[in-house]
């Protein structure tokens, strides 16, 4: 049997293809709903974003990417996905979706998922259960305050979760409620009503971001058990001198520090593998080369290059610091690359 083929591409950066039968071509152009634009480059791609939707439109077979963005969606139910069962990325950004309209188990339902895109809507709750292929999930600016133990349990793939922007305070992030999320890579808590540094964090977290909630202090063993911390970030807390035991930062893994509009007044000692130290916008009166170097000035002329402190990029502005640029600084940081002050 003679059976000609199609390509499908995915846009934004990322390009997938794969070869789709033309009879199913054929179907999907078929049964894109008319309120939406599916284009023949892209068979496998349904754009239903800016239309002004109240509901979900019928979803035509074979649609891998399904974009809702920017609408007035309020209810997401099985109905309106039961054919959807290839669906890889679905987007419901910025529409009006509560979790009393989230009908139970309908993401569960597809089994092929890997990006759910739920942000600025009107949930109160994680939406459960998902389906176990789920790779990323992006839940900011909702109304999220709990996190019921075992909302994440068998979701093995996630690798990013995204709850920036919500009301989840110390009670609502623990180890109970993070439990299942054995591989996750990033995890965004910035804009919560955190006072603590966050418990229960999977040891394979590479980013961690906390900006823009109430913390005060990072307890001497919190990274004990997150040993792959590369970037962390805690810009606009509350963090001062005391609450920032004296090697806390001493992990070979951080790359990248972020501790802007805080209330430190020093420069925390830092390891020799950071690349990228901010801390604009503090009460910082001067900087000490020689004291936070992470070598000692005799060992420095036996450090080979790439074994030396890394520090290449440093930003001071913002604190009562006055130029020029102390020379033990430069002599200690010799990759610097920039320093702003």
């Amino acid at each position: 049997m003679f059976l000609l083929t199609v390509s499908a591409f995915l846009l934004g950066g990322v390009v997938h293809s794969q070869d789709m039968p033309y009879e199913y071509y054929l179907a999907q152009m078929r049964t894109c709903p008319k309120e939406c634009h599916c284009p023949p480059s892209i068979p496998n791609t349904v754009y239903c974003d800016n239309k002004g939707l109240k509901t979900i439109p019928s979803v035509p077979p074979h649609t891998w990417y399904l974009y809702l963005q920017n609408n007035q969606i309020e209810v997401v139910s099985s109905d309106s996905l039961r054919n959807a069962t290839q669906l890889r990325w679905l987007n419901l950004n910025r529409n009006k979706i509560t979790s009393a309209g989230v009908e139970e188990g309908v993401f569960l339902s597809l089994a092929s998922l890997l990006h759910l895109y739920m942000e600025d809507n009107l949930l109160t709750a994680i939406p459960t259960p998902l389906p176990p292929t789920l790779e990323q999930l992006r839940l900011s600016k909702n109304q999220i305050s709990k996190i019921p133990p075992g909302a994440f349990i068998g979701l093995d793939h996630l690798v990013l979760l995204d709850l920036q922007g919500n009301k989840l305070q110390d009670d609502s992030v623990t180890e109970a409620s993070l439990k299942g999320l054995t591989n996750l890579v990033q995890i965004n808590l910035a804009k919560n009503g955190l006072k603590n540094m966050p418990l229960g964090l999977p040891p394979t977290t590479t980013q961690l971001f906390l900006d823009g909630n109430s913390i005060e202090k990072i307890p001497t063993d919190y990274f004990k058990d997150l040993p792959k911390v590369a970037f962390l970030r805690l810009n606009r807390n509350k963090l001062v001198d005391g609450g920032l035991p004296k090697h806390i930062f001493n992990l070979s893994s951080i790359l990248d520090l972020q501790l802007s509009h805080n209330q430190l007044t020093q420069v925390p000692q830092i390891p020799a593998s950071l690349e990228h130290l901010h801390l604009n916008n503090n009460q910082i009166k001067s900087v000490n080369g020689t004291s936070i170097c992470p070598a000692s000035t005799s060992a420095m002329d036996n450090y080979v290059q790439d074994q030396g402190p890394q520090l290449r990029y440093l930003r001071l502005d913002g604190n009562e610091i006055k130029p020029p640029i102390p020379v033990d600084l430069m002599a200690c940081f010799y990759h610097l690359r920039a320093v702003v002050i």
